[in-house]
C-alpha cells in the first residue's frame, strides 16, 4: 500500500513515521509512506501556499494552486 502525505511541515512527521505501528509496517514492506513539503510548489518568490481568509474572518486559507500542482505531479 502506497501513502502519499502533502504537507507544509514534512520534518514534524518524522517523529510519528519512524516510532509507530506504520514504522514497522514499512519495515515488513507492507506500506511506503511518501511525504511531500507542499512548499515546493508555492508560488512567489516565497513559495507561498495559503491565502487570507475571505469576509473579514481570522485566520488563513490555503491556496488551491499548490495543492492542485501537486496532486498533478503524484498522478
Amino acid at each position: 500500500m502506497r501513502i502519499d502525505i502533502i504537507t507544509v511541515l514534512p520534518e514534524i512527521l518524522d517523529g510519528p513515521l519512524n516510532n509507530s505501528i506504520i514504522k514497522r509496517a514499512t519495515d515488513k514492506g507492507i506500506v511506503e509512506v511518501h511525504i511531500h513539503d507542499l512548499r515546493e510548489y508555492g508560488l512567489g518568490r516565497h513559495k507561498q501556499v495559503d491565502d487570507y481568509a475571505f469576509g473579514g474572518e481570522a485566520g488563513m486559507v490555503m491556496m488551491i494552486e499548490p495543492i492542485y500542482n501537486c496532486i498533478n505531479d503524484l498522478k
